[in-house]
């Protein structure tokens, strides 16, 4: 259980350059103060992530909005004000204290208030920006306990505050507002239909073309070589790695698929928000079991399903 001391152990930590892995509703970040550019910098060489790829800044309240961004819409300022606390990022031109190491050099910053008490509590008391990506090696499975932190990252972050689980388990919608149209850059926790209730029709670019966390054609992705497929095909994709004398997992809704009896069956999230919490734990699954090849079957792909597509999608893309 998380103390005072605890919290303010990791305010210190951030204040004094340091990097601070915890705990959000979607995945846990690894955190340092957006301000401290030499932070950032270690941020980013742990995460052995790309400079030119921006990450998110989260913030302590709704009306920290106006410290970090500029010319924001009316439409994405209601967007914010609705969703948050949640896991909804907004795109917006960035203020002057937003540095470049933040936005990889461009005029724009992702911004979210996470929906986690614990989160919240230690945004709150450092009283600032949090720049913080997954806390994971970059483009490797999403961490959505303490456990997994360690695992990844070791003694390379200062403190890891332990909230548990993660309650939604994909990351934030990224919803870029600074074209002449809002744009989805990448599903998530919010679902598409829920932000066009809000603001009305958004588009969808989730190409990686352009750069936004989580976005490369390969992410999220195991050891093992995760294969999306259909249902009805479960069974031939299985003889076809069985006999090439691969050990073979599946992954799919409970009831939805089976296989050969030598294939290896994951726990079965029970519906589409399990699939969601679950998702990275059960890739995290594959590669202790020692899985070659991971038949992947999605959810339908509407609401939170989407998300969960794309990331098996992505775990699954070319390497």
């Amino acid at each position: 259980m998380v103390t005072d001391a605890d919290l303010d152990a990791a305010v210190v930590v951030l204040r004094a350059g340091g990097l601070v892995a915890f705990p959000t509703e979607t995945v846990y970040g690894l955190g340092a103060d957006a301000e401290n550019v030499e932070a950032v910098g270690r941020l980013y060489r742990v995460k052995q992530r790309p400079e030119s790829h921006p990450v998110i800044v989260h913030l302590p309240r709704v009306g920290a909005l106006d410290e970090w961004a500029t010319a924001i819409p009316d439409p994405a300022r209601a967007l914010a004000r609705e969703c948050w606390p949640g896991a909804l990022t907004v795109v917006l031109r960035r203020s002057a204290r937003v540095p470049d190491a933040v936005t990889g050099g461009r005029d724009t910053v992702g911004l979210r208030v996470p929906d986690q008490p614990l989160a919240l509590a230690m945004l709150r008391a450092f009283d600032g920006g949090v720049a913080a990506p997954s806390a994971n090696r970059f483009g490797r499975v999403s961490p959505t306990t303490a456990a997994d932190v360690t695992a990844d990252l070791g003694d390379d972050v200062d403190l890891v505050l332990d909230g548990g689980p993660c309650t939604v388990g994909v990351e934030s919608t990224i919803v870029d507002w600074s074209g002449p149209h809002p744009t989805i850059l990448r599903l998530g926790g919010v679902a598409r239909d829920r932000i066009e209730a809000i603001v009305g029709p958004v588009d969808l670019r989730i190409d990686g073309e352009v750069a936004a966390p989580g976005t490369m054609p390969s992410h999220y992705a195991p050891s093992a070589r995760v294969v999306v497929v259909a249902a009805a095909d479960v069974g031939a994709e299985a003889n076809r790695s069985l006999a090439a004398g691969e050990r073979v997992g599946l992954l799919a809704l409970a009831g939805v698929a089976e296989g050969p009896s030598e294939v290896v069956v994951l726990d079965a999230p029970t519906d589409v928000d399990d699939y969601a919490r679950t998702v990275y734990a059960r890739l995290r699954d594959a590669d202790r079991l020692g899985l070659d090849v991971l038949l992947a079957v999605p959810p339908p792909a509407d609401g939170l399903g989407a998300a969960v597509a794309d990331r098996l999608a992505r775990a699954g893309g070319p390497r």
